[in-house]
């Protein structure tokens, strides 16, 4: 017997890309549709399981302090944008690796799903705050995204002449029939369409849909609980028993495009590892005070509003902010001073440390000397006179002047544990920062921008200083290699907030030009020109920038 090959030269490229993504939106779609009832299972029964979250969150913890400044250094505040981003990206990408092992090589599309979402349980599991619940949207996952993936892959469009699911393997080779014997007939596909093709496609649709229905679902349910929100309104700021110093007149320069003195709340820098804003009913919060003292304290949100608090200007600082860097921000806060309840609780002796516990089981360990030697170290819960928002803290974070955020500024605070650094270590320790990360004296060029043109003549050079606990008493700036020249500095608020400063460079001629800035703290310490990086305790150096000055 003679056999021929088919000739499937016109319809071999269009085949070879069926092969793939077919299979690959089949996959894409059961990954779609197990992430969807996964993060709606995840609003109704454990709303801080949601696989892509506990994922992220697993990421911040596993990279490297270098890895993170990177991401912050390129992204700033938007890196858990990106993060999320990245997380969904890789998603999609191995969903439809699945897709296609599943369609050639079952069960291994499979068992990769299961592999992802094992990643996605213990991702939910290992977190400090973990219960048996946390586990189910993980297990949903798995398991909806591998029925999902079987169903499609074992429905994908045959090759009418040869009856197999469509590849892109060799052509198969039939035994010639005499002409006589072949009936008239339209010509065999071999792209796969047809009615396998159109039922394929629909059940893919339908898959794909039942998962962008469960994630709108999930966005709902989410914004339903949101209702706790309302709660706020059940507890407005109560009156400040100590005001905040008067801001003088004089404190605010009038020069366009300076740093704000006060940073609106819109404005003001987030840097946490929260990937989701927890969102927690002030009827229900409690701070508890525990570890070495001798009366544990239990207070809730009520009685702490019921207490004497006070108000206080207090510049905050991430310690991943470069040197020029934006990580910084200057509010009105009012709080409860953190001294007063730890009084209650009475420390023992031994003690060094609190160790300060977010809702979302971040833990900052900060020096017990900050909380109790008298600087306004609060546990606030209003900022620049309105409750705190929800991304800063709501209902309580702590606010301690002089130390890195990253050791003090606990946001979502629900404990306060005192202990010691040599037994206990706060979430950033472990990942090579240092355990104490008080504030650098340091300054910034706000006016003119990094790469801007400027018009020769005179021109006004300007921007903020901090040194907390100490305070800034002189600002100098320097044109190219020359003199450095004394700014104008305006009044101060306090110690512990940052200071804005000019200075008028006049006869600026035209050319590429470099400006620095230096400050000068209270206590006579020049501003260091030697280069740091953020990590372990934070950047130092002189901000420069380059400007081009026209005729």
């Amino acid at each position: 017997m003679v056999y021929v090959t088919p000739d499937t030269t016109a319809v071999a490229p269009l085949h070879r890309a069926q092969a793939f993504w077919r299979p690959a939106a089949a996959g894409l779609a059961a990954a779609l549709a197990g992430l969807g009832v996964a993060e709606l299972t995840a609003a109704w029964i454990a709303p801080g399981a949601s696989p892509v979250l506990t994922v992220g969150v697993l990421v911040i913890d596993i990279v490297p302090a270098g890895v993170k400044d990177l991401v912050i250094g390129l992204f700033g505040t938007a890196d858990k944008i990106v993060l999320i981003v990245t997380i969904v990206l890789v998603l999609l990408l191995v969903a439809a690796l699945a897709g296609i092992l599943e369609s050639r090589r079952p069960p291994f599309g499979r068992l990769l799903v299961v592999l992802i979402g094992a990643i996605a349980l213990f991702a939910a599991l290992s977190r400090s705050s973990a219960s048996t619940l946390d586990a189910v949207p993980a297990v949903v996952a798995m398991g909806v995204s591998a029925i999902a993936l079987t169903f499609l892959t074992t429905r994908l469009p045959v090759d009418h002449r040869t009856g197999h699911a469509a590849t892109a393997s060799a052509p198969a080779r039939v035994p010639e029939q005499a002409p006589a014997q072949v009936p008239e007939q339209a010509p065999a596909r071999l792209d796969g369409s047809g009615p396998d093709r159109r039922r394929f496609l629909v059940y893919t649709a339908i898959t794909a849909g039942i998962g962008l229905l469960a994630l709108a679902g999930a966005q709902f349910s989410a914004a339903a609980t949101r209702a706790a929100d309302a709660a706020r309104a059940l507890f407005p700021l109560p009156t400040p028993s100590v005001r905040a110093a008067a801001i003088p007149a004089g404190a605010s320069l009038d020069v366009a495009g300076i740093t704000p003195l006060i940073t609106p709340n819109a404005d003001f820098y987030r840097i946490d590892t929260a990937l989701s804003v927890p969102r927690i009913d002030p009827t229900t919060w409690r701070l508890k005070v525990t570890g070495m003292v001798e009366n544990e304290v239990e207070i809730d949100f009520a009685e702490l509003l019921a207490l004497p608090l006070e108000e206080s200007t207090t510049t905050l600082a991430c310690v991943s902010n470069y040197v020029g860097g934006d990580l910084i921000g200057n509010a009105t806060w009012l709080g409860y001073p953190i001294r007063a309840l730890l009084a209650r609780a009475k420390p023992t002796e031994r003690a060094d440390m609190v160790l300060s516990t977010s809702q979302d089981g971040f833990t900052a360990g900060t020096p017990i000397e900050a909380l109790t030697d008298g600087r306004n170290a609060i546990l606030a819960v209003g900022m620049n006179g309105e409750p705190l928002p929800l991304e800063h803290g709501y209902p309580v974070r702590m606010v301690v002047p002089g130390l890195y955020g990253y050791v003090s500024a606990t946001k979502w605070v629900v404990e306060l544990k005192l202990t010691r650094f040599d037994q206990e270590q706060g979430y950033w320790t472990p990942r090579g920062w240092s355990a104490e990360g008080p504030v650098k004296l340091s300054s910034r060029i706000d006016v003119p921008r990094q790469g801007t043109s400027v018009s020769a003549g005179s021109i006004v050079v300007a921007g903020v200083a901090w040194s907390q606990q100490v305070g800034i008493s002189a600002v100098a700036v320097q044109i190219d290699d020359g003199p450095w020249q004394a700014a104008a500095l305006a009044d101060a608020i306090s110690v512990d907030t940052w200071r804005q400063w000019a200075y008028t460079w006049d006869r600026a001629v035209a050319g590429d030009h470099t400006i620095r800035v230096r400050a000068t703290d209270a206590a006579g310490l020049v501003q260091t020109s030697a280069t740091a990086d953020v990590a372990p305790d934070g950047a130092t150096g002189l901000h420069e920038i380059s400007v081009s000055v026209s005729a």
